[in-house]
């Protein structure tokens, strides 16, 4: 099965990998920037968001977009990965660096940390509201924690209608098949690569950006004081503006 995805523009191919808070439609706002400076932009839904169904077996995230990317015949590209997108960025660059050519990595996902305090009590307050059947509860629970102070009610409006999509498909499922994933070693990573992280975003995910800093050769980082973990759906218009900088060797 070919994941649900969608193709705009031509040129250099940028993958867009979205937050597992969301789907693809978190990137409505940087696929026409990106095609009119001249890249081919690929989005697509991970397993169980967006359009595409949930797995029937356990599945690898990395290894379907990797299919995607043959299908399309794009053997070399550009990964931009929010959250548990730039985890499976970072998969993919790690485990197949000839394939990635820059990196970008936006409050990115790192299976390699314990989680702090907050995020545990997060979890587990999610847990229960679900247990609970409180589904809305659980859906704005996430959109609390997750969108930052720079956006307005739109934006967060948006956010929980793709959350609320993802626990509806999810939880429809009448079968749950553990993801297949690898533990990538960052300093595999050959890409040129940049780091972003928010201010106001959950302690776990600033430290995760530092320390990655740190362990991919060559990477950048980036604090935005005025983001939470979505900067690309909080403040578009300047999020935009550095993937085009990046993008272009700025």
């Amino acid at each position: 099965m070919t994941i649900s995805h969608d193709v705009a523009g031509d040129g250099p191919t940028v993958v867009l990998l979205h937050s597992t808070v969301c789907d693809r439609r978190m990137w409505d706002s940087q696929v026409p920037v990106l095609a009119e400076a001249g890249y081919r932009v690929v989005r697509c839904d991970f397993r169980g968001f967006g359009d595409t169904p949930v797995p029937d077996r356990s599945t690898s995230d990395a290894d379907d977009v990797i299919a995607l990317l043959d299908a399309l015949g794009a053997d070399r590209v550009a990964l931009v990965g929010a959250s548990g997108g730039g985890r499976v960025g970072l998969e993919i660059a790690a485990g197949r660096p000839g394939r990635v050519t820059e990196l970008a990595l936006l409050c990115t996902a790192w299976p390699g940390r314990e989680r702090s305090a907050e995020l545990r009590a997060f979890g587990e307050r999610e847990d229960a509201l679900i247990e609970a059947g409180d589904i809305a509860g659980a859906t704005e629970l996430n959109v609390d924690l997750w969108v930052g102070p720079a956006a307005d009610e739109a934006t967060r409006d948006k956010v929980r209608r793709m959350q609320r999509h993802a626990f509806d498909v999810q939880l429809a499922a009448t079968e749950e098949f553990p993801p297949l994933r690898t533990e990538p070693d960052p300093a595999a990573v050959t890409a040129r690569t940049l780091l972003v992280s928010g201010a106001h975003d959950v302690i776990d995910f600033r430290e995760t950006a530092a320390d990655l800093a740190t362990r991919i050769p060559g990477a950048r980082h980036v604090e935005l004081a005025w983001a939470g973990h979505l900067p690309s759906l909080e403040r578009p218009d300047e999020v935009n503006a550095l993937l085009l900088d990046f993008l272009r060797g700025a």
